[in-house]
C-alpha cells in the first residue's frame, strides 16, 4: 500500500479533508520523521497548488502539465494525487488555515525555513506557468509567505526568478545589490549554490520527484551570477 493510499485510506469526505490528510501525515508516519517530512512537503504542494487554482477562479492546462513537471509521480497513483487535489479545492477550510498547519514543517526552525521556501517556489512555477503570475494569485502566494514567517527579502529574491517585466535582474535573484562588490557577490551566490543545490533538497525532505524545482533555480542562480560577472568584466 502506498503511502497515498494509507493517507487517503483515512480522509473520509470532502468536509474534513483538511484536518484529516494533517492528522494522517502527523499519526501515520509519526515513527519514520525522514518518510513523515517527504509526505508532508508532497501533501502541502499538491493541497496548496489546488488551493491557489482554487483562488485564482481558473485551472488551466498549462497550470496542470506544470504540476506534473515539478511532481512526477508514479503513474499508478495519478488517481490518488488527483483525488487529493480535488479534496482540498472542495475543502470548506480556507488555505491560511492550511498554510497555518504546514508551516508547522518547520516548527524546529528559525524564519526562512528552506522547505518553506521550497513550498513558495514551487507554487510560483504553477502560478506562471500560463504566461504569468496574476493579482490573485500573487496575493495567494504573498499571504502563504507571510503564514511561513517568510522575511519580504527572501520572497522578493524567490519572486525574482519567476516574475520580471523589463527582464530578469541579477542582483535581486542573487539577493544582492548593485553596490556590493564582486567578491560579495561571489561569496553570495557560492553559498545560495551550496543551500539550494538539488541533494540538499533531498536531505531536508523534499521528495526527488520534485527535481524541477532544484534544476530550475541552479539555473537560474547560474545565469544570474555569469550575467553578473560579465558586466562587471566589461565595466
Amino acid at each position: 500500500m502506498s503511502f497515498w493510499d494509507r493517507i487517503l485510506g483515512v480522509v473520509t469526505s470532502a468536509a474534513n479533508a483538511l484536518s484529516g490528510v494533517v492528522e494522517a501525515v502527523r499519526t501515520l508516519f509519526e515513527g519514520d520523521p525522514e518518510t513523515r517530512r517527504n509526505v508532508a512537503f508532497s501533501v502541502a504542494m499538491i493541497a496548496l497548488s489546488a488551493k491557489m487554482a482554487k483562488a485564482d477562479g481558473v485551472v488551466t492546462e498549462s497550470e496542470v502539465a506544470a504540476f506534473r513537471d515539478i511532481f512526477k509521480f508514479p503513474d499508478d497513483q495519478a488517481k490518488n494525487v488527483a483525488r487529493l487535489y480535488n479534496l482540498a479545492r472542495q475543502d470548506v477550510a480556507g488555505y491560511e488555515a492550511y498554510a497555518e498547519k504546514m508551516a508547522g514543517l518547520c516548527a524546529s526552525c528559525e524564519d526562512n525555513c528552506p522547505i518553506l521556501e521550497d513550498i513558495i517556489d514551487g507554487l510560483f512555477h504553477i502560478a506562471k506557468s500560463d504566461g504569468a503570475v496574476h493579482e490573485k494569485e500573487m496575493a495567494f502566494l504573498r499571504r502563504v509567505a507571510e503564514i511561513f514567517r517568510m522575511e519580504e527579502r527572501v520572497f522578493q529574491r524567490i519572486m525574482a526568478r519567476h516574475v520580471f517585466i523589463e527582464g530578469v535582474d541579477p542582483y535581486k535573484v542573487l539577493g544582492v545589490s548593485p553596490g556590493d562588490d564582486f567578491p560579495t557577490i561571489r561569496r553570495r551566490y557560492r553559498l545560495l549554490v551550496s543551500e539550494h543545490h538539488p541533494d540538499r533538497l533531498v536531505a531536508r525532505g523534499v521528495p526527488q520527484e520534485f527535481h524541477a524545482i532544484a534544476t530550475d533555480r541552479m539555473a537560474a542562480l547560474n545565469a544570474a551570477y555569469e550575467a553578473i560577472e560579465k558586466e562587471r568584466r566589461a565595466a
